[in-house]
């Protein structure tokens, strides 16, 4: 076993530790699973020691596997890290960029946004999960996290403002004409309500106008964790949702959906990017965030298409989660 395929067993030991699951990191690695497995058992001859419960539900660390796995990692790190220091000077990006990010943003807007920035690196591999859990930026491995607000209190993550995320009542016009415009927020106890269940404060739904703040607690006649299902329940006629201008912005400009309760402002969160504080970020990770922030400032394209830059943000912030 060479030491390049040490390392390479090391990097894939860590990561099935993190996993709990040969499959997982193979998938998370883009190998096959049986490619995974050979890299354990190799790890597992050279030093002579069994690294890894295995059964048919899960994989678990062995107590030398435990004992094994903080400084392997950190051994992982450090072999990295000097590898972007040796190949990624000048504009060459080269390697995995490991992102997260938020269901309804990554197919909207990153999915292009980082496919237009990786054209120029031939080299680079972006491995993109959508997820709208809010995962831990270094437990899952991710070299870049971008979230809409829920942004932890945490010293070992840094954080970039990317570009206002503001929110958005609208149905559809047939809704609307079967069952009416509500006129202030009061009436959407009437109304059927899309529900986005990553919101902090659940269904009380805020609303501010003119230094006026009001709060209603809506019957969600439609509940889901993910913004596009209930983007498409809106555009069938479903109820009123709460959504996002960077996920609505077209069907209101299309007319397929018309914006509710217009004059009064919804809580403003932000698109932000996250990433492990200890050391400099890599070029890979500062240069993709100096590309999202070229793309979303000073006023992101969604919002100059609504006309929305003037706008101005209601005062207490609710959390969408990631959408």
């Amino acid at each position: 076993m060479t030491v390049m395929d040490q390392l390479r067993a090391m990097e894939i030991f860590v990561e099935v530790a993190r996993q709990r699951s040969f499959s997982a990191a193979a998938r998370r690695l883009g190998l096959s699973r049986a490619m995974v497995s050979k890299h354990i058992l190799q790890l597992e001859e050279k030093l002579n020691v069994r690294l890894l419960h295995r059964s048919t539900r899960e994989v678990s660390l062995t107590d030398a596997g435990q004992a094994y796995l903080a400084p392997c990692d950190a051994a992982v790190r450090q072999a990295q890290e000097a590898a972007r220091i040796v190949t990624q000077t000048g504009d060459t990006l080269a390697g995995p960029l490991r992102i997260q990010a938020p269901s309804s943003f990554g197919v909207t807007w990153l999915a292009d946004a980082l496919a237009r920035f990786s054209q120029p690196h031939p080299q680079l591999r972006p491995l993109l999960h959508v997820d709208d859990a809010l995962l831990d930026p270094i437990a899952h491995g991710f070299d870049l996290t971008i979230r809409v607000g829920g942004i932890p209190d945490s010293r070992a993550l840094a954080i970039r403002p990317l570009a206002p995320c503001r929110a958005v009542l609208c149905a559809s016009p047939d809704y609307l004409h079967a069952h009416g415009t509500p006129a202030v927020p009061e009436e959407l106890r009437h109304h059927r309500c899309l529900h986005f269940s990553h919101l902090t404060d659940g269904t009380a739904w805020h609303f501010e106008r003119s230094g006026e703040r009001r709060t209603v607690h809506v019957d969600a006649a439609f509940t889901s964790n993910n913004g596009l299902v209930l983007h498409q329940a809106a555009l069938q006629g479903s109820g009123i949702v709460y959504s996002t201008t960077f996920l609505a912005w077209r069907a209101l400009q299309a007319g397929t959906l018309v914006a509710v309760l217009p004059d009064w402002q919804l809580p403003l969160n932000h698109l932000s990017a996250l990433y492990p504080a200890s050391g400099r970020p890599s070029p890979k990770v500062r240069k993709l965030i100096d590309f999202l922030v070229d793309e979303y400032q000073p006023v992101p394209p969604w919002d100059v298409a609504l006309g929305a830059a003037a706008a101005t943000p209601a005062a207490s912030p609710v959390s969408f989660g990631d959408e």
